[in-house]
């Protein structure tokens, strides 16, 4: 897989640590013996002799030298951390970022027939998604037509009713672009804190679960997909200062902010152009204009019983339930769909999952 930068600021220099300054400076001092008797003009056989006089080993240098040499490693590390850390981290959070430090991984599009085949996958088993799926297949081939690296498409809006599978067609889309996917409730956030973390000073200051994932993970294009995002609320601080998760993604979704975003803990810069957004909601009341103005809303409609019916005889061929079972499902829909009922997909799936439990169970003589 190909490599990018994600972190675009000066990063720790594992050379310039206290001990590994110390280690150079104490070798430094031994090859300057050695050239001091050479310049003296000490024969070579004498010098073993002369090595006992002033040499000594790493560990028990005079204490003076010893001093001198601390204090020099010391002053060079603290000028080092003072050019490429504007909060002092710890040693964990260091640890973190050293794992990025030569780059973060980004799955790749194979070819354009790859594009076309995740794009036939989505539309089989979610048909009624249709026009999301025709958006991510257009603007994951505008991306490769430009040439960038990593398989990347705008961001979009799922809006429909609850449980007709926006959040599954997401999860599916991450399978099908291979790339690790990361799902975040928004109703169960506190604010943007928990997407992209809260500034050091703060009680319970920390990185956000965006940020530690792709450090951890070393990928810099995981799909997002962000639930309910219209029930986000926007708390507010003692001193009046309102921190909501809409406002918070505006810089992550414009490519000229997101490849120079600074996150707020680490107080780094990330390239988080590549990372892939899915929002999903129940309706667009209350949700902001500058987020709307800036991912592409699509309005999803309930699926038809036809293709409640495709879906109930894929997934029961998953399952591999019995023709028995399978037709007993389809009737009871056919019959909740004459009396008017409305079905989603969670319905189908509780009645797939009690369908299985009902065939694993033993017979009764």
């Amino acid at each position: 897989m190909p490599k990018i930068r994600f972190i675009l600021s000066k990063q720790l220099d594992p050379a310039l640590d206290e001990a590994a300054i110390i280690k150079r400076l104490k070798e430094f001092y031994t090859a300057l013996q050695d050239k001091r008797q050479i310049s003296d003009g000490i024969p070579q056989e004498e010098r073993a002799a002369h090595n006992e006089l002033w040499r000594y080993p790493q560990n028990e240098l005079p204490k003076a030298l010893e001093i001198r040499i601390r204090r020099w490693a010391q002053k060079i590390h603290r000028h080092h951390l003072k050019e490429v850390e504007p909060t002092r981290l710890s040693r964990e959070d260091r640890a973190m970022l050293q794992g990025c430090r030569d780059g973060a991984e980004i799955f790749d599009l194979r070819s354009a027939h790859h594009i076309d085949e995740i794009a036939a996958a989505l539309h089989t088993e979610f048909p009624w998604v249709a026009e999301a799926t025709t958006h991510v297949w257009r603007s994951l081939h505008h991306h490769r037509a430009s040439g960038r690296p990593g398989a990347q498409f705008a961001p979009i809006l799922l809006d429909g009713p609850p449980g007709i599978g926006k959040s599954a067609w997401a999860r599916r889309l991450a399978q099908l672009l291979e790339t690790p996917d990361m799902t975040l409730d928004a109703t169960g956030e506190n604010a943007s804190f928990g997407l992209i973390g809260s500034q050091r000073g703060w009680a319970n200051a920390g990185p956000g679960r965006l940020v530690s994932l792709m450090l951890m993970r070393q990928v810099a294009n995981r799909l997002v997909i962000i639930d309910e995002i219209e029930k986000s609320g926007t708390p507010r601080s003692d001193k009046g200062r309102a921190f909501s998760l809409p406002n918070a993604l505006l810089p992550l979704l414009e490519d000229l902010t997101a490849s120079r975003w600074t996150c707020p803990y680490f107080q780094h810069q990330f390239d988080m152009s590549f990372v892939n957004w899915v929002f999903t909601s129940n309706s667009l009341r209350g949700l902001p204009e500058p987020l709307l103005s800036r991912i592409r809303v699509v309005s999803v409609p309930s699926p038809t019983p036809g293709q409640i019916n495709d879906l109930v005889l894929r997934e029961a061929e998953k399952r591999q339930l019995s023709p028995l079972i399978i037709a007993a499902i389809t009737t009871a829909l056919a019959e909740a769909f004459e009396a008017g009922h409305q079905i989603n997909i969670r319905t189908v799936k509780r009645m797939l999952e009690l369908g299985l439990d009902q065939q694993g169970r033993p017979m009764l003589h």
